[in-house]
């Protein structure tokens, strides 16, 4: 039930955010191009909008296995081999979001004391950069769901984009479909 709310959540905000950034900067370029102005705190929102999206991203691409990662080593080993290494590599990157949540809320919480906005827009830099803690708790919890995964054996290690078989399957595809074009030449 928690992750389901998380998903939804995460995917709602993905899709707002990707909205709003084009949709602002569809409206500078519009401004820019037609009208010789625009406006003075689109960039920095668009810039702080990419921001949120790619870290909210990433903890997605995790979750539906859009990282494109190496694993030649890792396919050398058996399946218990797959998963020792995996939690290594688990272990090791639950550390390094520890290390960098850690850092967020240090980091946010000077900014936090100091008080100050953003140069174009006003709200409290604090606010803006929250998404330091946000995307890595976020990712942090992707880390534990797949830890536990493979804890458990239901993965051996990082669902990831296999592009070649990706592209196999499509070239098969695509001579399937031509194939019967091919050999029906004259029936009709």
């Amino acid at each position: 039930m928690f992750f389901r709310i998380v998903n939804r959540v995460e995917e709602a905000i993905i899709s707002l955010l990707l909205v709003a950034m084009t949709l602002l900067v569809f409206w500078e370029v519009i401004l820019r191009f037609g009208f010789s102005t625009g406006v003075s705190w689109g960039q920095e929102a668009t810039l702080h909008l990419s921001a949120w999206f790619v870290l909210f991203g990433a903890s997605y691409g995790l979750k539906v296995g859009a990282h494109i990662g190496v694993d030649a080593f890792l396919r050398l080993f058996a399946p218990l081999g797959q998963r020792l290494l995996t939690g290594v590599a688990l272990i090791l990157s639950l550390a390094y979001c520890g290390l960098f949540i850690y850092g967020s809320w240090v980091y946010l919480a000077k900014m936090h004391m100091i008080g100050i906005e953003l140069e174009d827009i006003p709200v409290p830099a604090w606010l803006a950069h929250g998404i330091l803690l946000v995307g890595f708790v976020f990712l942090g919890i992707r880390l534990l769901e797949l830890f536990w995964r493979v804890i458990v054996g239901r993965a051996t290690g990082f669902a990831m984009v296999d592009e070649a078989k990706e592209s196999m399957q499509l070239a098969d595809e695509l001579r399937a479909e031509s194939a019967p074009a091919a050999t029906d030449g004259g029936a009709r």
